[in-house]
Order: structure tokens, then sequence, then C-alpha cells
């Protein structure tokens, strides 16, 4: 299965190989994207914000009020934002379209 990463100014996809069962931080990271991810998928920080492509979103299990709340916190959040780290992929959601917000920061290559 694949999931497209669209860079920050829009002007850069990347497509990545992916199975059932990744998380998408994880996919993402390892993938070289800039998602921090400090807390490691806790759900206690919301460096690993990014916003889902419109036609994609309703197909994510819903976020939980856990979430919502980190989500609250996150800097360009918008409707369709989500944690990565709370993102497991299913085979339906081969072709995940997910945009790396501007605001991201990736401390790991500090």
């Amino acid at each position: 299965m694949k999931v497209h990463f669209i860079s920050p100014d829009g002007e850069t996809t990347q497509t990545v190989d992916a199975k059932p069962g990744d998380n998408l931080l994880e996919l993402a990271q390892n993938a070289g994207q800039p998602l921090e991810g400090t807390c490691e998928g806790q759900m206690a920080c919301s460096t690993c914000h990014v916003i889902i492509d419109k036609a994609w979103f309703d197909k994510l299990s819903p976020a939980s009020d856990d979430e919502e709340d980190m989500l609250d916190l996150a800097s360009g959040a918008r409707r369709t934002s989500r944690l990565s780290c709370q993102i497991d992929l299913s085979e339906d959601l081969d072709g995940l379209t997910v945009h790396i917000p501007a605001e991201s920061r990736n401390m790991q290559g500090v």
C-alpha cells in the first residue's frame, strides 16, 4: 500500500510504501518527514501533528477526546488535523494523502 506525504509548500510529494498495521508517525519519520514526535507516541504533545487530505479524513477512526485536547495545542491545526502517532494504517487507507503542516519542526536533525 502507499501513503503520500505532501510538503508544507505543496510543491513536493513523497510516496512511501507501507503495510497494514504500520503507525503513520513511524512511517513518516522513517521516510525523513519533519515530524518530531517528542513524546514517542504517548499522546503527550502535538509535535506529530499532520493534516489529513479532506478526501481521506472520514475514512480514519475518529480522534479520541485526549487526541482532540492535544490538537488544540497544535500550531496551525485545522478541521482535518490529526496526531500521526494515533493513526495505524489499514488496507482501506491505501493511497492516504497527508499534508505536513508549515509549522512542523524537526528536532531530530538538530
